[in-house]
């Protein structure tokens, strides 16, 4: 099997307690590398390179962080596909999505590569005399970086990318169930020019890694993607020490099609949201509201395109549904799977582990459907995390916008129409971050992502995102040399 060691300093530190642990092929179900068992020693070991890095990577001018991330940008490029297959390999999702993925975080670090030397700050104009006032924005230091599994580099880059333009080091600590991809990451840094230390990774388990680097003392802000719950813990962990976070946690996204929609592209697009990466995106469109006036039609045209998807391995091209990327998601699916058959919803396509044609080991899940759902049964309130789809007919729009924001979350949101005063207020009632109007699942390094309510704290993406990883000075320059009082405030 393959080995993989922390990354330190620029170079791989084999872990300071010399335990490995097996990362299991989802798609085989079997181990097929050893990844380091990261400690408190190991976390403490990148939190000094990293600190250490700092003063030399936030002292370059931004123009030269730029080029370096336009350099690392065209490394991935280059190794987009191999990086694509270490990512399935570790989750079991498409390669087709993998592949693309891999390609397009290169823009992200062009992006902000390109807005590295266009951090300004303000001369302002204030209301004093003889005073001389702007601001400025710095760097916050040092970035823990707490990434999930299901697309482990882009939502990695998300983080990273801004972080760095902004003059920022990190020390990442990925999913133990997908730590290989990262670490493959690692060496394109010194291919790139970057400086050692500057971004560090170090591999384990949540207590015995991940909660030492959310309470190093030396860690300025904590960006973290994951479940609300895991989000929860560590706000409150970074409370204690009045640290930065961003947190991009789960959701319970309604994707809402009115009669009026075009349902061919609506069908499409509710398929996207829920059964794309297994259901495995914290964006999953996981209810399906449907008017009432075309809920029969619209279900039984939706069964018959969902019940069509090829499942299997997902390096194939003609392959739709890929495995649940670890056993316990797989457990937890399947766990939800029975809860909502014995809540009453009526389960009209999958409903169980798949074992037909396609499957090679135990983690793969039949996109599953689920009608007659009343909102207030747990498959429409908690995140499954699957190809599980939960239908929630409504009749009108003021039902339909209760029904979707009647719900902890408010992550994404989908509303399909051809009524353009639907569409205007719509986006405007519904509790999300993001609302797609007749598309699903569209992202973009350009523009802002986050949540509303219990799916997170910040934005990634776009101009937004750079001022995450920094903070403002407020610069007040007398020009006047005379005090007249020195115990009255100016």
């Amino acid at each position: 099997m393959a080995l993989y060691d922390h990354f330190i300093g620029g170079k791989s530190v084999p872990p300071a307690s010399n335990e490995y642990f097996e990362s299991e092929n989802p798609t085989f179900g079997q181990p097929w590398a050893r990844i380091a068992r990261g400690t408190e020693e190991d976390v403490n070991a990148a939190v000094v390179a990293a600190k250490a890095a700092f003063p030399s990577w936030s002292g370059l001018k931004p123009s030269q962080r730029g080029r370096l991330l336009y350099r690392l940008a065209d490394v991935i490029e280059k190794k987009a596909e191999y990086l694509a297959e270490i990512e399935v390999r570790d989750n079991g999702k498409l390669y087709a999505e993998m592949h693309a993925q891999m390609r397009y975080i290169c823009e992200w670090y062009r992006y902000y590569g390109g807005l590295a030397d266009k951090i300004e700050g303000h001369v302002i104009p204030t209301d004093k005399s003889g005073i001389f006032n702007f601001t400025r924005y710095e760097p916050l230091g040092v970035i823990g970086m707490v990434t999930p599994w299901n697309s482990p580099l882009l939502l990695l880059t998300w983080k990273l990318a801004p972080a760095l333009a902004a003059g920022n080091v990190a020390v990442i600590k990925p999913s133990e169930f997908t730590s290989a991809s990262t670490l493959e990451f690692m060496r394109l840094f010194e291919e790139a020019g970057f400086p050692p230390g500057v971004v560090n990774t170090v591999t384990g388990f949540g207590l015995e890694a991940g909660k030492p680097l959310v309470d190093h003392p030396d860690v300025a802000k904590i960006a973290f993607t994951g479940s609300d719950i895991s989000g929860q813990k560590i706000y409150e962990a970074a409370a204690r020490q009045i640290k930065h976070v961003t947190l991009e946690l789960g959701g319970k996204s309604p994707n809402i099609v009115f009669a009026d929609a075009n349902l061919d592209a609506a069908i499409n697009g509710v398929i996207s949201g829920i059964f794309a990466a297994s259901g495995q995106t914290c964006i999953a469109g996981s209810r399906l509201l449907l008017q009432r006036s075309i809920h029969d039609e619209f279900l039984e045209r939706l069964l018959r395109v969902a019940g069509s998807a090829k499942i299997g391995d997902p390096m194939r091209k003609e392959t739709n549904v890929g495995p649940v990327a670890t056993r316990p998601q797989c457990a937890k699916v399947l766990e939800y799977i029975e809860i909502a058959k014995a809540e009453g919803a009526e389960c009209v396509l999958g409903g169980g582990r798949y074992q037909g044609e396609g499957a090679t080991s135990e983690l793969f899940v039949s996109p599953t459907i689920f009608a007659g759902v009343k909102n207030s049964m747990r498959i429409a309130r908690e995140e499954v995390f699957g190809p599980v789809l939960a239908v929630v007919p409504f009749e009108d729009e003021d039902e339909a916008y209760s029904i979707a924001n009647d719900t902890a979350y408010g992550l994404g949101s989908g509303l399909w129409t051809s009524d353009i005063r639907k569409a205007i207020e719509g986006s405007a009632k519904i509790e999300a971050g993001t609302v797609w109007v007749n598309t699903y699942r569209a992202l973009s390094y350009t523009s802002p992502f986050g949540g509303y309510k219990r799916s997170g704290i910040g934005r990634e993406g776009g101009v937004e995102a750079i001022k995450e990883y920094l903070q403002t000075k407020s610069v007040w320059i007398c020009t006047d040399p005379v005090v007249e009082n020195p115990f009255i405030m100016r």
